[in-house]
């Protein structure tokens, strides 16, 4: 159990936030005494690619994204509109909500048309999106017209042989244009199809995610990529395994430009991911990395059973 679990058990919630050292911290303690609140969670799945590369924390003009990590190479290239003209990849934590909510419901239903609901609140509120206003509708539309877009690479070392594997996310543009008032407008799209290739590719490799924690860290992306990863290594792991700060820099660090502004962020990151996934057992060293200790699973197979007998 993390730190800031052990803080409020022993100590209740506001004694907990009293000694806590910032406003940072002070969050910190009440996810983790929402986490405990909790009675029930909702299994939740996401590619095992994104947990070994990640898409961009932030705008970007490349018309091409390209991350390493272990063994596992993803490009992602931006789609043209009707003019040639680029459309922009992917980012932030919008986008990997929806990709989230898209692969979670293929998985859960088996199928590769997933609902969408019947309206953009609905939607919103679906994928843990819990501000909803005007930006809000503007960033989660403008996200979904860019995974609609977009192509994907990935590149996986097997047996030191390099297996290319294209693609998409979906088949069709992501049209939304229901109000951000809940109201279900004209071209308002209840369905989206997952591409075939990416859907089995899915089916594959799915790592089981937490829906709770999800919500808790929905506004950071660098923690939604950290918990991810988590979720994918603690569940593979047999032993100790030291991650360094240049292998930790070259999957989390694309908007910085030296390991030494990378660390602190990553950290804070981190002890989101933590405080959501209070299992998952870390060890920093500021000088060499991590160390990752075998734990329990981000979530327990007795919700796997609940989520699946549910359905």
């Amino acid at each position: 159990m993390s730190e800031i679990h052990e803080l409020v058990l022993h100590h209740g919630v506001e004694r907990a936030k009293a000694l806590a050292r910032n406003k940072h911290d002070r969050r910190l303690v009440e996810i983790a005494a929402e986490m405990l609140a909790e009675e029930t969670d909702r299994l939740g799945f996401s590619h095992a690619g994104f947990a070994l590369t990640s898409l961009p924390h932030k705008a970007i003009s490349d018309p091409v994204w390209r991350r390493d990590g272990y063994r596992v190479k993803l490009l992602v290239e931006s789609g043209r509109d009707g003019e040639a003209e680029l459309i922009g990849l992917p980012y932030g934590a919008k986008a990997r909500l929806i990709l989230l909510y898209l692969q979670t419901q293929a998985i859960r239903h088996g199928s590769r048309e997933v609902e969408l609901g019947r309206s953009m609140r609905s939607w919103m509120s679906a994928m843990g999106i819990v501000t909803v206003g005007g930006m809000t509708y503007k960033q989660v539309t403008e996200q979904a017209r860019r995974i609609s877009a977009c192509r994907l690479t990935f590149f996986t070392r097997q047996d030191d042989i390099e297996v290319r594997q294209n693609g998409a996310f979906v088949d069709q543009e992501i049209s939304l244009f229901g109000g951000p008032d809940g109201r279900q407008g004209v071209l308002w799209q209840e369905t989206v199809t997952i591409n075939q290739l990416f859907f089995d590719s899915l089916r594959k490799h799915p790592v089981p995610v937490s829906e709770s924690a999800l919500k808790h860290i929905s506004g950071s992306s660098l923690a939604i990529d950290v918990y991810i990863w988590l979720a994918y290594r603690m569940n593979v792991i047999e032993a100790p395994s030291p991650i360094s700060w240049p292998a930790l820099f070259a999957q989390f660090g694309s908007n910085f430009g030296k390991i030494s502004h990378f660390k602190p962020t990553f950290l804070d990151a981190l002890r989101l991911a933590t405080t959501v996934y209070p299992e998952a057992k870390v060890q920093i060293d500021r000088q060499k990395g991590l160390i990752l200790i075998p734990s329990a699973p981000a979530i327990s197979p007795k919700e796997h059973y609940r989520t699946f007998v549910a359905i």
